[in-house]
């Protein structure tokens, strides 16, 4: 952007802290349980008591390793753990174990779709650490201080400084959410403290052929996309006033840390920065380097899942979803699974992605879940897709047939807990039953429609018979003709209660009406 004579370009970089979907602890077995009471989920290993030692948790590193793969990451083959030495309350040891210049994974990119362009944005590492405890400031007297957080696993996604704007910052932000969700590596439940996000943000000012640099700021600990774009918004705004007063440029020491105020929507003083060598790193003598073993990568490689950005666009297209409107099913990997294996077992693919669209979905929010959760089997929602498709069931009829087969899921469900829309990593029952079958339910319900030509001639016959009116309207005026007709195929779905093909019901109509209109007056 240009002000004045000064041409101003914001510079960016993302500092990312994911919590692991591990049960326990990165150091201990201590069970991860939001809310809990505090200082109950701890143990001599968390709470830096002297003689105990800790023992790594291998899932947490599973589940870095593949972040890590989708964010087209090098993977270390060896790496090792460092003790970042510093001094607050809420960290027990007074270091944190985590990686310094051996991180798990290093330079990858991720591809971001942002105002109608793909911009990639630059991975420069993403290493394991654990969380810090949680200070609260609730009592009458004094701080307490809560430490069932303290060990929690925490992948910790570093980018360079390629993101130009507030707005592109959220939007990486929120698909890198929806990334770690969708590979279940984390719920980045950021109510939950699940993913917070620490922007790093100065400007690059060119006036009269020089480029300056304002001091770069970090901003401390948001936990929400709009906190994010409100603090990357104002820092902006801050820096080109305060280098239009004074001129300062960014030099070596002269990093802050920033806090953001979410009432007064503006960024407060914390602290200068700290430069690594503040926090006195080093190789922490408790635990060994782990070797990672490349055959294992190379089978979590070959296991990833289609990522959401590319299934988004195959949805798009194969089955014929509104681009608006295909992100909605893909985010829920279950449900997008479950749709794919509905294709696989020979649903229609525009229908099935119609139906998930609508009924499905309609059903889903009734239930506080999404469409996986409803308990319904790919096999029969392909079913109904045919039946739609085919023309033995209209929209009308498939929308109630769907309703039953989730009532009686709902019976088949009784008195066990579904999972949330929230939990869609979780595991979904699905039934098979032939109650849930929609051939049966739709002949039990009497809304098979009918190819009977005779008998849909017989209504035809009828529903003009009695209709003489628009059957003139039909014929003679031209105003009319397109309503005329539309109410004499509503008289006959009428007269067959909803059971006649309206196809069918429309070709009879019109050979009957050219018929009429042969006959000598």
């Amino acid at each position: 952007m240009a002000v004045g004579s000064l041409g101003i370009q914001p510079i960016i970089g993302l500092e990312v802290h994911v919590q692991l979907a591990t049960r326990t602890k990165l150091w201990c077995g201590c069970e991860l349980v939001f809310g809990a009471p505090p200082n109950e989920r701890v143990c001599p290993v968390c709470l830096g008591l002297p003689g105990a030692l800790p023992a790594l948790n291998r899932q947490a590193v599973e589940l870095s390793i593949l972040a890590g793969l989708a964010l087209n990451c090098q993977i270390a083959p060896e790496t090792r753990w460092d003790r970042k030495s510093y001094y607050y309350p809420d960290l027990p040891k007074n270091y944190q174990i985590s990686q310094y210049d051996q991180p798990l994974c290093f330079d990858g990119y991720f591809e971001l779709p942002h105002d109608g362009a793909i911009r990639k944005v630059r991975i420069r590492r993403a290493h394991v650490e654990e969380d810090a405890g949680k200070n609260t400031h609730e009592l009458e007297r004094g701080t307490g201080v809560d430490l069932n957080r303290a060990g929690t696993p925490l992948l910790e996604i570093v980018t360079e400084p390629d993101l130009r704007s507030a707005d592109e910052a959220r939007e990486f932000a929120a698909q890198l959410q929806r990334l770690v969700k969708y590979l279940r590596v984390s719920n980045a439940n950021m109510q939950m403290g699940q993913m917070r996000f620490e922007p790093n943000v100065n400007l690059s000012i060119r006036q009269d052929g020089r480029e300056h640099r304002t001091p770069i700021v970090e901003v401390k600990n948001l936990n929400s996309f709009r906190a994010l774009h409100g603090a990357i918004a104002h820092e902006i705004r801050r820096q080109q006033e305060a280098w239009l007063e004074t001129g300062e440029a960014a030099r070596v020491g002269n990093k802050l840390n920033r806090g953001w105020d979410d009432q007064r929507e503006v960024t407060v003083p914390q602290r200068e920065k700290e430069e690594a060598h503040d926090y006195r790193y080093f190789p922490d003598p408790d635990l060994l380097p782990v070797r990672i073993d490349a055959a294992h990568v190379a089978e979590l490689r070959e296991h990833m899942p289609e990522l959401p950005l590319p299934r988004t666009e195959r949805f798009i297209s194969e089955y014929k979803l509104p681009a608006c409107d295909a992100p909605a099913l893909v985010d829920c990997r279950a449900t997008a699974e479950l749709l794919d294996d509905a294709a696989e077992a020979g649903g229609d693919r525009p229908t099935l992605g119609r139906h998930f669209l609508s009924f499905w979905a309609k059903l889903a929010n009734e239930r506080e879940t999404t469409i996986a959760g409803i308990g319904v089997c790919a096999r029969h929602m392909a079913a109904l897709a045919n039946l739609a498709r085919e023309g033995q069931v209209n929209a009308t009829a498939a929308a109630q047939i769907a309703g039953v087969m989730a009532e009686r899921a709902d019976q088949l469900l009784a008195g066990r807990r579904r999972p949330s829309e929230a939990e869609c990593g979780a595991a979904f029952e699905q039934f098979d039953g032939d109650g849930l079958d929609p051939l049966a339910i739709a002949r039990e319900q009497r809304l098979l429609q009918s190819r009977d030509e005779d008998q849909i001639a017989a209504w035809v016959r009828a529903a003009l018979d009695a209709n003489e009116p628009a059957v003139r309207d039909a014929l003679e005026n031209p105003k009319k003709i397109d309503k005329a007709r539309g109410f004499l195929a509503g008289q006959v779905m009428k007269l067959s209660r909803g059971q006649a093909d309206p196809r069918l019901v429309s070709e009879l109509i019109e050979a009957r009406l050219a018929a009429l209109a042969k006959e000598p007056e």
